[in-house]
């Protein structure tokens, strides 16, 4: 899986970091049980500081999209079979959508760029911001 960083983005390597990693589990381009990179081999790979990547996989982990021990490196942990959405992603969604009100999107347009976005990455294809 190709990580893209962007380090003059507003948004913090660790975040971009998290999100490249979940859009690779979604998609499929990363498998349940595949180990990641070590934090140290990435931070070189990426020229980023071992502490960046670190920070990604604690929140990685803590959000149980990732398993570590002192013994392994990082691996994919399996997909989650809750089925409902949680509050912090509903909060993430509900933002989504005050911002299209706010841009005149109509209900309509906005059900149907999250449908399509949703597929996308569902299907493989994981460009961030699509």
């Amino acid at each position: 899986m190709l990580i893209k960083i962007d380090i003059y983005a507003e948004k913090p390597i660790y975040e971009q970091l998290r999100d490249n990693i979940i859009l690779g589990i979604a998609s499929g381009q990363l498998a349940e049980g595949e180990p990641l990179p070590s934090a140290r081999r990435l931070a070189g790979d990426l020229g980023v500081n071992f502490h960046t990547i670190n920070k990604a996989y604690d929140i990685l982990r803590s959000d149980g999209y990732i398993l570590m021990d002192r013994r392994t490196t990082a691996i994919v942990a399996a997909k989650k079979t809750q089925g409902s959405i949680s509050a912090e992603l509903e909060e993430k969604l509900a933002l989504c959508a005050a911002e299209a009100i706010c841009n005149g999107i109509d209900e309509n347009a906005f059900a149907e760029v999250c449908t399509e976005t949703f597929r996308k990455i569902e299907g493989g294809d994981i460009h961030e911001g699509t």
